[in-house]
């Protein structure tokens, strides 16, 4: 099964769309989003073309499609506009057999991980910067973010499929990193 992994959408109706392309262009895979879905944050100034209200539609559109996890930007009203559950603060999914732990980041992250098993991944979001880091007990992956990128990475997402994971630029498509779990 192909997974498409994306986080930190915070609003922007023009990341999303692209995002949204990507996804067909990845045959419509399900997806999982890893929170801070409509709101920027007061951290972050304003993503390109802020509209939460376009960004609902768009995902509510695809919701048969979605997994998400809670982000720290993520509110009860979200939920009320949102057709798809948004305020889980984790998922687990088996793979093999190791899971992957799926969330936000901002309450369990690389530095401050939730209770695993040798082999496992946390997956989380949030910072904003694409990671792949191996650590004693576990493997840490972040997908980056889609609309508000850090430290000078592409707008992106993420693909695993056969426990090979992708990271893709969405400006031009291009896979610019590719890591196995294994």
């Amino acid at each position: 099964m192909k997974l498409m992994i994306a986080s930190d959408i915070h609003g922007s109706a023009h990341w999303c769309e692209k995002l949204l392309d990507a996804w067909e262009a990845e045959g419509k895979p399900r997806m999982l989003l890893l929170g801070d879905l409509l709101y920027h944050g007061p951290r972050n100034d304003l993503p390109e073309e802020y509209a939460p209200k376009r960004v609902i539609e768009m995902l509510n559109g695809i919701r048969e499609h979605l997994l998400c996890v809670r982000g720290n930007c993520e509110a009860e009203v979200d939920q009320m506009v949102l057709s798809f559950p948004v305020l889980a603060d984790y998922c687990v999914i088996p793979l093999g057999g190791r899971a992957i732990y799926a969330t936000h980041g901002h309450a369990h992250g690389e530095k401050n991980p939730p209770p695993l098993m040798p082999g496992d991944v946390l997956l989380c979001g949030h910072t904003h910067i694409p990671a792949f880091e191996r650590h004693e007990g576990f493997t840490y992956v972040n997908p980056g973010s889609t609309s508000i990128p850090k430290n000078g990475t592409p707008h992106g997402y993420m693909t695993l499929e056969d426990g090979a994971l992708l990271w893709k630029d969405l400006t031009t498509g291009e896979v610019y990193r590719r890591e196995a779990l294994d």
